[in-house]
């Protein structure tokens, strides 16, 4: 019976530790899986953020990309417009060489040109550009003023509109002019309504000297716009 008693301490200490030793393996696991969700947990954060800043350059990038493309298409008009300004300065200057260069015959006050464009669709609202020139008295400008009158036929009976009709004012002025070699004068003209126009009269009245006159088909000045 003593060696009995001796030997049970032994025995409850035994499962005792392993009681413990149990109790420490099972502590030590509950802390690994919380500290690798934490870890997992840390790093989908960090997955996020670096999401969210790599889509707000793409988003950067895809602003750049678009001002760059606006800024190209603005310089590409620019560019346009330049070179149709330069190709009208080129034209300038060949007329201008063709009129007063050594070799050009002198030529009196005369409409060179008269171009017709359309503004409206119903083909009521035209803009006129008429060229004059004159080469023959280079000492003095040409001053003086220009008016139209157009023929052509409404309801079936032919018809002539003055400056004052085409201009829809009874005391309108013709357009002023004054130059040395050339100049073009530009203006708006109205037809009524149902009226077809055949012939257009130009008349330039100088400050001094006789009224010059010449007549153009319609067609033709409304060509000379198109074909421009």
């Amino acid at each position: 019976m003593r060696q009995t008693a001796a030997r049970h301490p032994w025995w409850a200490y035994g499962a005792l530790a392993v009681l413990l030793a149990a109790l420490l393996f099972g502590a030590w696991g509950v802390w690994t899986v919380a500290s690798g969700g934490a870890g997992g947990g840390s790093s989908s954060a960090g997955h996020r953020v670096e999401l969210e800043r790599l889509e707000q350059e793409v988003a950067t990038l895809k602003r750049s990309d678009q001002i760059s493309r606006d800024a190209n298409a603005e310089l590409q008009a620019s560019l346009a417009a330049r070179d149709e300004e330069i190709a009208g300065l080129r034209s300038d200057v060949a007329f201008y060489e063709r009129f007063v260069g050594a070799t050009a015959q002198p030529r009196g006050l005369a409409v060179h040109e008269l171009e017709l464009r359309p503004q409206q669709a119903d083909g009521q609202v035209w803009h006129f550009i008429a060229t004059l020139t004159q080469t023959r008295d280079r000492d003095a400008p040409s001053a003086g003023r220009l008016t139209l009158s157009v023929e052509g036929t409404q309801d079936g009976r032919l018809q002539r509109l003055s400056w004052a009709d085409l201009r829809q004012q009874p005391d309108a002025n013709g357009s002023e002019y004054s130059f040395r070699y050339f100049q073009r004068v530009e203006g708006d003209i109205i037809l009524p309504p149902g009226f077809v126009p055949l012939r257009i009269h130009t008349r330039l009245a100088p400050s001094s000297g006789a009224p010059i006159e010449r007549t153009i088909p319609w067609a033709e000045a409304a060509r000379v716009a198109v074909d421009g």
